[in-house]
């Protein structure tokens, strides 16, 4: 890491980036009154209550910034922990950067608000991005960032949200090359609105110091796809994450954090799927308590057909997103089929052209009377007509099912576990101006890492602009219709 006075000797011919002026006047300004000083072993809390805005020094342990507004702090700090309270208002933004010494270090971002694609309060920006925030606009909440080695956490009030181990080889792009962990000051920048913060404190750790919970190991970022969707500020967000087969909701947290993937964490409401079912609207509002705190996004499954009868609107409304497919089906002679089930799948009577024009025709059904946000599983086939998968979805189907989705404002999910739909008809959706999600629809907890959607960013050109997000939701607005009867 570079001195942190040294940075400020630059070449005369030298000229920073308008960005990084406000930063390299303020460090500039801290070295020549000599605030800079030399890490040391641990300490009791004490106030971070020393500040430079370039013009004047400010006392005080509780400073607030306005967008283009910059406050840089005295000290140098190695390993420490960080806490305050932060406040935000609607649509204010604000960074705290630590390890820096005008340019390097890292971002935490502090935003509140709808799940709209904007960064949420606790994101390590470029790093770690999450697009819930666990906090609310016009109420202060609690905060903490400690480093200790080579591992960085922030937690919002009590949830840890962020646990990242920066690796030995970290891949970083141009514009993030010095967001690397060292030693330096930190700094308040405003971005939008105002943030205030008030109550900040922060303990010198020693050298020594290491995250002892923190035992899974860092991804290899040179080889890692995550990372270099996160470097260009793409969401990666997995909405189709079940609790089942072994996976807990503490395993996935730690999971989410490790791999980088922000998680939408959804059981099936309905009947006939595997794993965590909801029966009824009490279930429902149990297990939204239970996942409340929890840093997912919270999406629900309407699984079967009969689920619109089920559950209110009401109760299923307390959720970020709601989503269904096409792999239950009600067949041509009126049987309830699930056709990832093969005992399930019967073409008496009619030929697999003829039993496909039936699941395309109940798809549109589906997606036309069930209010859901999301097409999951999207294009999927009975196991042996998936060899012939590009044959049976012709032209003429897939925009039948594209209309649907389109009319509607319903989302594709591009899936991990199955790599569906094709990357052909990806490529008609976005033409289309169709929006997407990322889904794996797990079984177990031993699964990916979107794979399959990172491939489909690169071979289908897709952008963070082609992304949904639970803001964008039309289902309330969508009446039910109760649309197959039932014996």
């Amino acid at each position: 890491m570079t001195n942190p006075q040294s940075v400020f000797k630059m070449n005369p011919s030298a000229r920073p980036i308008p960005g990084q002026r406000i930063l390299l006047r303020l460090a500039a300004a801290l070295c020549g009154f000599g605030l800079f000083t030399a890490c040391c072993t641990a300490h009791s809390p004490a106030p971070l209550d020393r500040w430079h805005d370039g013009e004047r020094t400010l006392r005080t342990s509780s400073p607030a910034v306005r967008a283009g507004e910059t406050l840089l702090s005295e000290g140098d700090y190695h390993n420490f922990r960080l806490t305050g309270e932060a406040l935000t208002q609607p649509g204010a933004e604000a960074a705290l950067r630590f390890h820096t010494d005008g340019e390097s270090g890292y971002d935490v971002l502090f935003r509140n608000g709808a799940i709209d694609g904007t960064r949420k309060s606790g994101s390590l920006a470029s790093v770690r991005n999450l697009y819930r925030s666990l906090a609310e606009d016009g109420e202060w909440f609690r905060f903490e960032i400690a480093v200790r080695g080579n591992n960085i956490v922030v937690r919002i009030d009590s949830t840890e949200v962020v646990c990242y181990t920066e690796p030995g080889q970290p891949y970083r792009t141009e514009a993030h090359a010095r967001q690397r962990l060292g030693h330096g000051a930190f700094a308040l920048r405003g971005l939008q609105g105002e943030v205030a913060f008030r109550g900040l404190e922060v303990e010198r750790l020693g050298d020594g110091a290491r995250n002892e919970a923190d035992t899974l190991p860092p991804a290899d970022e040179l080889t890692d796809g995550v990372i270099r969707l996160q470097q260009r500020d793409f969401p990666v967000i997995d909405y189709h994450v079940h609790l089942k087969g072994g996976l807990t909701k503490e395993q996935a947290h730690a999971k989410s954090m490790n791999y980088g993937i922000n998680y939408g964490v959804a059981p099936n409401a309905g009947e006939g799927g595997v794993g965590r079912m909801l029966a009824d609207d009490g279930e429902v509002y149990a297990y939204f308590d239970e996942v409340r705190a929890m840093p997912f996004l919270r999406g629900v499954q309407g699984e079967g057909r009969r689920w619109t009868a089920t559950f209110s609107q009401e109760a299923l409304g307390v959720f970020d997103y709601l989503f269904t497919d096409a792999m239950t089906i009600i067949d041509h002679k009126g049987r309830n089929a699930r056709i990832y089930r093969p005992e399930e799948v019967h073409y008496d009577g009619v030929t697999r052209e003829q039993y496909m024009d039936r699941l395309v025709s109940q798809t549109e059904l589906i997606l036309t009377n069930e209010p859901a946000d999301i097409y999951a599983n999207p294009t999927y086939l009975p196991e042996d007509m998936q060899p012939d998968y590009d044959r049976y979805w012709t032209d003429e189907r897939v925009d039948r099912v594209l209309d649907v989705l389109q009319r509607y404002d319903i989302a594709l999910e591009i899936n991990a576990r199955y790599r569906i739909p094709s990357f052909d008809i990806i490529r008609r959706a976005r033409e289309r101006g169709i929006r997407f999600t990322f889904g794996t629809n797990n079984v177990d907890a031993d699964f990916g890492r979107l794979e399959y959607c990172l491939e489909a960013v690169e071979r289908c050109g897709l952008t963070a602009d082609d992304m949904w997000f639970p803001s964008m939701s039309v289902r309330r607005e969508r009446p039910v219709v109760l649309y197959n009867r039932f014996d």
